[in-house]
């Protein structure tokens, strides 16, 4: 049986799930991907954390408690990119752009996560929003499909 894997995420407003729901429907004729994730999953990741035990996962969430109020702010979506092999990618996403309170937020959660137990993240952080996952046909050149998807909208 899979554990259930855990994160730490900014929700997005109803109006933006909207947006790349329909980027979904324009993209799945073109792109093979084998899973669409569902717009009510939409989500900017923070922080992952895998599989977690509960004891951990609670005391973590008594620690997340350390993070002051955030004011809601401003963020610029729009961009299309991927992860992984460029004409395979296993990631499909919409980028967030890397405003200094996001940044803020994220690395307020990776300190406190660190803190609690958890593993630095090494990689560079990529404000993104998964559109889909698992990629399932031939290689393809994706640059032109990424260049019609640039656009921007204030979250």
């Amino acid at each position: 049986m899979n554990s259930p894997h855990y994160f730490i995420a900014v929700p997005l407003p109803g109006f933006l799930k909207e947006q790349f729901a329909g980027w979904q429907r324009e993209l799945e004729a073109e792109l093979p991907y084998k899973q669409w994730v569902h717009p009510d999953d939409f989500h900017i990741t923070l922080k992952f954390l895998g599989a977690v035990d509960e004891h951990h996962l609670n005391t973590l969430m008594k620690s997340m408690q350390q993070i002051e109020r955030f004011s809601a702010f401003s963020l610029l979506t729009g961009t299309l990119g991927t992860f992984g092999n460029p004409k395979r990618p296993r990631v499909l996403w919409a980028g967030v752009e890397q405003k200094p309170d996001l940044l803020r937020l994220q690395s307020r959660v990776e300190d406190i996560a660190v803190q609690t137990g958890f593993q630095q993240e090494n990689r560079a952080y990529t404000p993104h929003i998964t559109l889909a996952k698992k990629w399932g046909g031939a290689m393809k050149d994706l640059s032109e499909i990424k260049k019609h998807y640039k656009r921007t909208t204030n979250v």
